[in-house]
């Protein structure tokens, strides 16, 4: 009763974010879920993480909708006939985007924006007023940064004007990737860092790479995460593998006995929350996006996530010199590698149920990070303060790209300096996807716009909400603890 009490009487939260809270702190106060105590207490000691999920699932964590589809036959629940023009089509989306569910209450996927709307372009500037409403409407009313839109491989018209618009708007939402090929044609691409180096935005994702695991039918959503078109993940619950080292102080207990337990352990609170959704919530049997086949159970998986691997490696290296530390030391990046291969060999033994799409199946996942985590690195990220030089830095990082399907991602943030060369970012994004690096991400020294972990706050919000002044926006709250426990403001700034 005192937490609903708080909730109603804090001063920071706008009635919106009071009103999610209090449905949140409503659903904890079920156990409906069969927990073993063995998970129970590596839930309790912080090994196993289910970021918040709630204790009862009743809609899927991440749903990616076809929207070509929608835009194609329009929907009946909605009373929605296909549009026949950019204002309709602008408005046909926004209009699906606020009966989109997720864990956030809010859409994580927009869809590949750009060729939804360019069928529709006519006219340049009447599609640039249109566009640029369209985008306005979306960051005052999707009001959470986890919301996210795909533009590319191909150049188009729209892509174009939403690049424009956002360098004008420098909204932080919605949270915006490029695919990126070898065919995507190199002035497209320099629009996309041109823009990311004002609004931390597009980030570059390697669509060979998507495309071949996802059979060219994925989106990228919420944080870096690549998932079904048409599907989506019931469920991220994520590994500490900073914690759950301290569990052992002998590398081979670790990777014979400790990880693999975890593993297991983790995973069938997976099966639990992934069957409680399937088997009694009723989603898919009643939700109009699976009933006008926007979505299909058979397109969900759920994803493994896991973090922290760096403080894992440096647990057992027990080493204070940076040149031994993980993401420098020859025997701390092999160790690393050798962690993740046993990490995606355990995962892989276990028989996940109702993930048809990725046989049986969960794909993992490395994961961000949230607001409290202390001194523990997003997935395989090199810890803030001991990034290398930017060429060992990509080097060493790519390497971890591959066992990731679902998503993992690392931040660049570069001196101000670089808008006067962006072909040499793009060359050096041409280089880490050479090396099968998957996701990369940058934003420019003095950008008000950063990038978190995988998603995006203003600078200037975080001063507001720190000052304790309402925001409209309910991630800038992770932003702040992320700033002062994460410190995502100290990054090595890079100089080209």
């Amino acid at each position: 009763m005192d937490n609903i009490l708080n909730i109603i009487k804090d001063k920071s939260l706008t009635y919106e974010q009071k009103v999610l809270s209090l449905a949140r702190t409503a659903e904890d106060t079920l156990n409906v879920l069969n927990i073993s105590s063995d998970t129970k207490e590596y839930i309790n000691k912080g090994i196993i993480c289910d970021l918040n999920e709630g204790h009862a699932p009743y809609r899927p964590r991440y749903i990616v909708p076809d929207y070509e589809k929608f835009m194609k036959n329009g929907s009946k629940f909605l009373n929605l006939q296909p549009p026949k023009d950019i204002w309709e089509a602008v408005n046909n989306l926004l209009i699906l985007y606020k009966h989109v569910p997720s864990i956030t209450s809010f859409p994580v996927s927009l869809g590949n924006i750009d060729t939804l709307l360019e069928p529709f372009i006519k006219d340049e500037k009447e599609a640039y007023h249109a566009i640029k409403l369209f985008l306005t409407h979306i960051d005052r009313t999707l009001t959470d940064s986890f919301c996210h839109a795909n533009i590319g491989p191909i150049d188009t018209k729209a892509g174009r004007i939403i690049l424009k618009a956002q360098r004008e708007l420098q909204t932080s939402i919605p949270n915006i990737t490029v695919k990126y090929s070898k065919n995507t044609p190199e002035d497209f691409a320099i629009d996309c860092i041109n823009t990311a180096l004002v609004t931390a935005k597009p980030s570059f994702a390697n669509h060979e790479m998507f495309s071949k695991e996802f059979n060219g039918n994925y989106n990228i959503v919420s944080c870096y995460n690549g998932l079904y078109t048409g599907g989506g993940s019931y469920t991220l619950c994520r590994l500490n593998l900073a914690y759950l080292a301290k569990e052992t102080t002998d590398i081979e207990d670790f990777l014979n006995k400790v990880l693999p337990d975890g593993v297991e352990r983790m995973a069938k609170y997976i099966d639990e929350r992934v069957k409680f959704l399937v088997e009694e919530s009723g989603f898919f049997e009643n939700n109009f996006l699976a009933k006008e086949k926007l979505i299909d159970r058979n397109n969900f998986t759920a994803m493994f996530g896991m973090f922290g691997l760096a403080e894992c490696v440096n647990h057992f290296i027990n080493s204070d010199k940076l040149e031994n530390r993980f993401g420098h030391g020859e025997k701390a990046n092999e160790l690393g590698l050798k962690i993740i291969e046993k990490l995606e060999q355990e995962v892989n033994k276990h028989k996940a149920p109702y993930c048809e799409k990725t046989d049986h199946k969960y794909l993992l996942h490395a994961q961000v990070g949230i607001d409290s985590d202390k001194n523990i690195s997003p997935g395989c990220r090199i810890p803030i303060g001991e990034e290398p030089e930017l060429p060992e830095h990509l080097i060493q990082s790519a390497k971890f790209h591959k066992f990731f399907p679902s998503g993992i991602g690392d931040i660049f943030p570069f001196d101000s300096t670089a808008k006067r060369n962006p072909k040499s970012i793009l060359d050096i994004i041409k280089g880490a996807f050479s090396l099968n690096m998957r996701y990369f991400s940058l934003y420019s020294s003095d950008s008000d716009v950063i990038r978190i972990t995988g998603y995006l706050v203003k600078k200037s919000e975080i001063d507001k909400l720190d000052k304790g002044e309402q925001v409209l926006r309910d991630t800038v709250a992770l932003g702040l603890g992320a700033v002062k426990n994460q410190k995502v403001l100290n990054r090595k700034v890079r100089k080209i």
